[in-house]
């Protein structure tokens, strides 16, 4: 019986994302093509109110978290955040629940979550032109190969990159970066001959991009851990009630501190010695975080 209640509440957890994402997507879409009119404050405003909508879904989400998970997330480090600011958010990364928990814990606390998405995803049907009005910032990478080819373009995707993140130079936002490029598994774990307890090999690249295209108007770097004491779930575990307790810790660090120190240069891509440097600090900082997961695995 316990079982059978359970999937239940799973079932109607899902329909409810469901019927809120349907309800928030239409006028998200509509707003989008109403944004597409070329006047600065037009479209100014028109960001702030699209903010509000996907604010507002997450609001929900949570609701629905509350009525059928009831998954209690016992949070620290979140006391000085305000949506007024400018973040890089990066964390570890276990589930597809992540992601939820990042917006349930973030939620109002710092400025709408925002992923930097590849240009061609900017042609998906109706989502695309959403992602593109909630102001996510479209990357062009060139493969070495291609700018061999084509060297006149060297520098031109992280140029392009800037400029679309211009936007952001008036409007605080908060980019996420989830630094390990894919979710943790046993497998994925042994073939990486492990470094740390807990955590993939952390990827630089990614993080450094984006400080490269957004270092000046950054202002705190976030850096959040998140332990699953039951052990990764699943989607459907989480929507059925399954995982009781979800501990996350969030530690916050000026960017000044990173982009003044000898860990981050403008030139990361070009020399060889400051990429050595920028992963020595990443890695210092994952075997903080790995630490940081053993010692909340004791706690009770």
């Amino acid at each position: 019986m316990a079982l059978l209640f359970g999937n239940l509440m799973g079932v109607l957890s899902v329909i409810l994302y469901f019927i809120n994402t349907v309800f928030w997507v239409i006028p998200i879409v509509i707003l989008s093509f109403l944004k597409l009119i070329p006047i600065k404050i037009w479209r100014t405003g028109l960001s702030y109110l699209l903010d509000g909508c996907a604010t507002s879904w997450i609001s929900v989400n949570n609701f629905n978290q509350h009525i059928f998970s009831r998954t209690k997330v016992e949070v620290t480090g979140v006391e000085t955040l305000t949506r007024d600011d400018w973040y890089l958010v990066i964390a570890n990364h276990q589930s597809w629940v992540d992601i939820l928990i990042l917006q349930r814990v973030f939620n109002r606390k710092i400025p709408f979550l925002k992923f930097f998405l590849k240009r061609e995803l900017i042609w998906v049907p109706f989502l695309g032109i959403a992602w593109w009005a909630l102001d996510f910032p479209f990357m062009r990478r060139y493969t070495k190969s291609f700018l061999a080819k084509n060297p006149h373009l060297k520098g031109k995707d992280l140029e392009t990159t800037q400029k679309a993140c211009e936007k952001f130079q008036t409007k605080p936002v908060s980019i996420m970066n989830f630094v390990e490029g894919t979710r943790f598994t046993t497998e994925k774990y042994r073939r990486q001959s492990p470094s740390f307890q807990h955590l993939l090999k952390p990827k630089a690249g990614g993080m450094a991009f984006v400080l490269s295209a957004m270092g000046d108007q950054l202002h705190k770097l976030l850096d959040v851990t998140i332990y699953y004491p039951q052990g990764s779930p699943s989607y459907w575990d989480f929507v059925c009630g399954k995982v009781r307790t979800i501990k996350v810790h969030v530690s916050v660090t000026p960017i000044s501190d990173l982009l003044q120190s000898d860990a981050f240069a403008k030139d990361y891509f070009e020399n060889s010695a400051q990429r050595v440097l920028f992963q020595r600090w990443l890695n210092s900082l994952w075997t903080e975080k790995d630490n940081k997961i053993e010692q909340l695995s004791m706690e009770r």
